[in-house]
């Protein structure tokens, strides 16, 4: 039975040293943190660190220095600006994040392309018809004249260089 209760106990230990509890994190020193001022001109750009801090300049912000950090500043109508702080360790004293203050001079953005407008296509050229316009009418009580056909068949048989048919007969 001693043996059961002395097995029971060492897993019970072992399972205890396997998961860390809330009550662990009091023993785990906070993070080393470093008061960063941020200024911008012109003043009111948003920062945000790649940490996830916001904050709209003039603002400090309370960084860690673990590791470097980046800074982006954006504000409308300028280009953004990103900066990148590093720690660097001081002889007795904790570290710091460098540069701090963070001078930011934010430049205007290039207006905006003008939007390309498709160029537009010439309007197809109406096809001239081969079809020859009518003669005119004669005018009322005007004498009629000749029908054009019947000149053309002694025309045609004048320039034809075959012999000419024989006339009908009747």
């Amino acid at each position: 039975m001693y043996r059961v209760i002395a097995v029971v106990g060492c897993g019970l230990a072992v399972a205890a040293c396997s998961s860390t509890s809330d009550w662990m994190g009091a023993f785990k020193p906070a993070p080393l943190l470093d008061t960063v001022r941020f200024e911008s001109t012109p003043p009111g750009a948003d920062v945000k660190t790649s940490n996830g801090q916001t904050c709209r300049t003039p603002c400090a912000l309370a960084l860690p220095t673990e590791s470097p950090l980046t800074a982006t500043f954006t504000l409308n109508g300028y280009l953004p600006d990103t900066e990148t702080l590093d720690p660097i360790a001081n002889t007795g004293s904790a570290a710091a994040l460098q540069p701090n203050p963070v001078l930011v001079e934010l430049e205007p953005a290039p207006p905006p392309p003008k939007p390309v407008r498709p160029a537009k296509k010439p309007a197809p050229k109406k096809k001239v018809s081969a079809v020859k316009p009518a003669a005119p009418k004669p005018a009322a009580g005007a004498p009629m004249a000749a029908p054009p056909a019947a000149a053309a068949p002694a025309q045609s048989q004048a320039a034809s260089p075959w012999p000419a048919p024989p006339a009908p007969q009747r």
